[in-house]
């Protein structure tokens, strides 16, 4: 699967597209997953949600992404919020970390763009002995006759090769990718969540997708944005909109 251009979003994805709530956290601080003072490597950073939250929530983080309008967003927000987060341009399959040297590798939103074979032998090698591989997804829902289903058809329309609609917010095949990889203790967890975003703020969301601003040039973008937000102005009038999401999380952990 070839990732979009990631650097040609990053201005939207760093202001409109919103982390993982505040329960996801707490969620793997109590599966002891993650705690204060760990070192945690975050694959496929972005611009830096989940790095720049573990790194506030005490942890030593570094964020690794190949885009690097990606990382320049990241490092941006990081110095902005004050935490201790580091980014560097890299990729999931080669990190060029040394070996045994994490406690915890996290893949937010991410592992479909990598060869995941690759990507879950070298997070076996960094990892240190007990240490945890964490893949987790925070996606939207297209339920009947919601903002998220009406989005996406607009989106089929405008960018037909994308194919990352109409999904469930479930991963199974990851397990598989785990398991292959010699990882042990195999878990999984989740929940469903209410976003609330503007008009203005999911418009920004959907430019932020992997169907528009990553492929689309940007007359083709603005395109897009103008038919988005005439449909939402005549199907969804509300000032906010709560758009359903899924939090899923699986992890196991590199045998001791």
């Amino acid at each position: 699967m070839t990732a979009p251009a990631w650097s040609n979003t990053s201005e939207d994805y760093a202001k409109h597209r919103q982390g993982f709530p505040p329960r996801f956290y707490a969620m793997i601080a109590e599966r002891g997953l993650f705690a204060p003072g760990m070192r945690v490597l975050d694959l496929g950073t972005g611009t830096g949600t989940v790095a720049r939250t573990l790194a506030g929530m005490g942890g030593d983080v570094l964020g690794l992404d190949p885009a690097r309008g990606q990382i320049a967003a990241a490092r941006k927000l990081a110095a902005e919020q004050e935490v201790a987060a580091r980014f560097e341009e890299g990729l999931a399959e080669r990190t060029g970390q040394p070996d045994g040297a994490f406690d915890l590798v996290v893949a937010a939103q991410c592992w479909h763009w990598f060869d995941r074979a690759l990507a879950a032998a070298e997070a076996r090698r960094v990892l240190k002995p007990g240490g945890a591989l964490l893949i987790c997804h925070f996606d939207w829902l297209p339920l009947p006759a919601s903002v998220a289903h009406a989005s996406e058809y607009l989106i089929e329309a405008h960018s037909p090769r994308w194919r990352g609609g109409r999904g469930n917010g479930f991963y199974p095949a990851w397990a598989a990718d785990l398991s292959l990889a010699g990882f042990e203790a195999l878990e999984f967890a989740g929940f469903d969540h209410e976003a609330e975003y503007s008009h203005a703020d999911w418009r920004g969301r959907v430019r932020a997708s992997a169907g528009i601003g990553g492929v689309l040039g940007g007359s083709a973008v603005e395109r897009f944005d103008l038919e988005h937000a005439a449909l939402l102005k005549a199907r969804f009038p509300e000032a906010m909109l709560s758009v359903p999401h899924r939090v899923f999380a699986i992890w196991a952990r590199r045998p001791a």
